[in-house]
């Protein structure tokens, strides 16, 4: 099936790329699993592009860097780690049914990588177009983010394929997110014998998870919502140890600020016990100013294409606090990111494919993305 519009893309084509992509398992952090997912997108992306697609090593695993030659203009960005463990695909196989392809990954990210490469195939002129996929976005980008900060402020502008939001809508800002660990230690003794003879972690963790969630402000669209907790040893033992685990999520950089000092300042309630706190909003975040003129030209290419702002964080995050003009959810139409029922619209796979190509071509010719996103200068980089 091959679908003409402004561009030309060959639908089998990308559904079977999108197959070798997620038959190819690649958790986060699983070194090996990612240095053959690795390969196997260095081979797809030389497979349709042609050129060289070179492996940057990280602890993490490989990052893959496939440049079109010329001066660098655009970054293509996304990731080929996935949050499924080894084993989802046995249970989970890649399918097509019903005008949807399941599988791990599909719709986070693996469908979005397949269509930016067969939108860049689709253009006679390639120079200046860079890719860049990374190994480790799931689990926060610490190998991954000082490379694609250097790539991103060379290009100039960035076109980050992470899933579309609902109904196929662009991402146009996202919250700045962060986990936060917080450690109490306390004293252990028996908790029939002696109980006032300890110092009772999992009580000092209450009062702390109710300090914490007392951050939030959603009128300011901050949440602080803690997650996980783990406390104690046996249940005739006064426990000497808790952990609370936080998600935050902010808007602006006052709010992270606001939180992360509130968060240094936390204090014991109980005589004797002792409170550390690990963890930072690590990703900023992107402003709706960031993406405005980029978008403004994707709803120029696509009139009606919709925009909003969400709560998840992504590398374009990073491209963004930078001052690089970034657009995010250009990847695939669909939805259940992170969870078994994950899916991926293939009937619009052409069409984002036609628009990853459209965006790139705009932007190398007459178009200075500089000048596109309004309260977002660029700030200079190169090779």
């Amino acid at each position: 099936m091959t679908t003409r519009g402004p561009v030309q893309v060959n639908v089998d084509a990308m559904i079977e790329d999108l197959r070798t992509l997620v038959e190819v398992e690649s958790p986060s952090r699983d070194h090996e699993a990612l240095t053959a997912s690795a390969k196997t997108v260095a081979g797809v992306v030389e497979s349709r592009l042609g050129g060289h697609a070179r492996l940057v090593e990280g602890e993490a695993g490989p990052h893959v860097h496939w440049s079109g030659g010329g001066e660098p203009r655009v970054l293509i960005l996304g990731h080929h780690d996935t949050v499924f463990p080894l084993g989802t695909l046995a249970r989970r196989p890649f399918r097509v049914e019903g005008g949807h392809a399941t599988g791990p990954g599909v719709f986070d990210m693996l469908g979005g990588l397949v269509q930016a490469v067969h939108g860049v195939a689709a253009l006679d002129d390639r120079s200046g177009v860079e890719i860049l996929v990374t190994a480790d976005e799931e689990v926060g980008s610490r190998t991954s983010r000082a490379l694609l900060e250097e790539r991103a402020l060379a290009c100039g502008a960035v076109l980050v394929m992470e899933g579309a939001a609902d109904g196929g809508g662009l991402k146009t800002g996202r919250k700045g997110c962060g986990t936060f660990e917080v450690t109490v230690t306390g004293r252990a003794s028996h908790a029939g014998l002696e109980p006032a003879a300890g110092i009772n972690a999992l009580v000092e963790a209450a009062h702390q998870v109710l300090a914490i969630a007392a951050l939030g402000r959603p009128e300011a669209g901050t949440t602080v919502t803690p997650t996980v907790a783990t406390a104690g040893t046996l249940d005739n033992v006064v426990p000497a140890g808790a952990t609370v685990t936080v998600d935050v999520r902010v808007e602006t950089a006052e709010e992270t600020e606001r939180v992360e000092a509130a968060f240094a300042a936390l204090a014991p309630h109980l005589p004797g016990a002792r409170i550390t706190v690990r963890g930072s909003v690590g990703r900023p975040p992107m402003p709706e100013s960031a993406s405005a003129g980029l978008f403004a030209l994707a709803r120029e290419l696509h009139p009606g294409l919709a925009g909003r702002a969400v709560g998840g964080g992504s590398d374009g995050n990073f491209t963004a606090a930078l001052g690089v003009p970034t657009l995010d959810g250009l990847g695939a139409v669909g939805g259940g990111a992170h969870a078994d029922h994950e899916y991926l619209v293939v009937d619009a796979m052409a069409e984002r494919a036609g628009l990853v190509a459209g965006l790139v071509d705009a932007i190398r010719n007459g178009r200075q993305a500089g000048e596109l996103a309004a309260g977002a200068p660029r700030r200079g980089g190169g090779r």
